[in-house]
């Protein structure tokens, strides 16, 4: 399963959010062996930016991990709102 999440962060903490995101995301990429990106949307509007997680392929469970690695890392200290966890499968071609 591969996860996909995004938030809101205010325009004047993304190069602290930046920072924390990609530190915490070395470290769970080094620590369960999945690939991880950072992407944030390319406008911003009202001062906020769109910001965006993407864990691939990640073992079950993985969800708890990266909740209490958000939490140690003050991630949501820098975001404005929900943190919103979309989940995707990949889908298998028909033979």
């Amino acid at each position: 399963m591969d996860l996909y999440i995004y938030y809101r962060v205010a325009t004047s903490d993304a190069p602290l959010l930046q920072a924390r995101a990609e530190t915490m995301q070395q470290s769970l990429s080094r620590e369960y062996g999945i690939v991880s990106r950072l992407k944030r949307r390319p406008a911003e509007t009202d001062g906020m930016q769109t910001w965006m997680e993407v864990y691939l392929s990640v073992p079950a469970g993985f969800e708890a991990v990266l909740e209490r690695a958000v939490t140690d890392t003050q991630l949501n200290a820098l975001i404005h709102g929900p943190r919103h966890t979309e989940h995707f499968v990949d889908v298998s071609p028909c033979a």
